[in-house]
């Protein structure tokens, strides 16, 4: 029997490659989404209880509801008005937007879209750390109502520049 080897035709996404967006959704008519400066760390996590009860044939276990967190970790970049946006929202309960991006995976609806999801939550977790050696650092946690809906995102060139250097071509730009 022949071994075929499938990691030789798998390709891992580099973290780089995942990226987040935000808005309040106050401001889905005036803004676009956009990215928190120095990420460091971003997370989704999916949990769902199950209870057991108990029969005479063994337990039964039924489900929950999913519960999904986002988290972002960020160096604070002096005058973000991102970061502070989002603890004032956190302060007046106030609804966000969140997108998540995969720049590894192109999507066949146009220029600068990527498959991705779409959330909505609330700050529920805000953590500023400022140590005498390190850059300050801000920790995000945000509640997501339902699961979130997967789709295309479009993330500008300026965005995907934040997240790797993106091809400039040798021609004088203009500038």
């Amino acid at each position: 029997m022949k071994r075929m080897d499938l990691q030789l035709f798998a390709e891992a996404v580099s973290g780089k490659k995942i990226v987040y967006l935000y808005r309040l959704l106050k401001d889905a008519a005036t803004s676009d989404g956009t990215t928190l400066a120095f990420t460091t760390e971003n997370g989704r996590t999916k949990s769902k209880d199950a209870d057991s009860t108990a029969t005479k044939d063994g337990s039964i276990r039924t489900p929950g509801t999913a519960e999904v967190e986002i988290t972002a970790t960020s160096i604070l970049a002096k005058g973000d008005e991102m970061v502070e946006k989002l603890e004032n929202a956190m302060d007046d309960d106030e609804l966000i937007e969140i997108w998540e991006a995969n720049l590894a995976e192109p999507a066949e609806s146009g220029e600068n879209k990527f498959k991705g999801m779409y959330f909505q939550g609330y700050l529920t977790e805000f953590e500023k750390t400022s140590s005498a050696e390190d850059y300050v650092e801000c920790s995000l946690t945000f509640g997501i109502n339902g699961s979130g809906k997967k789709g295309d995102v479009t993330v500008t060139v300026e965005q995907q520049e934040i997240a790797e250097y993106v091809f400039t071509d040798t021609q004088k730009s203009g500038a």
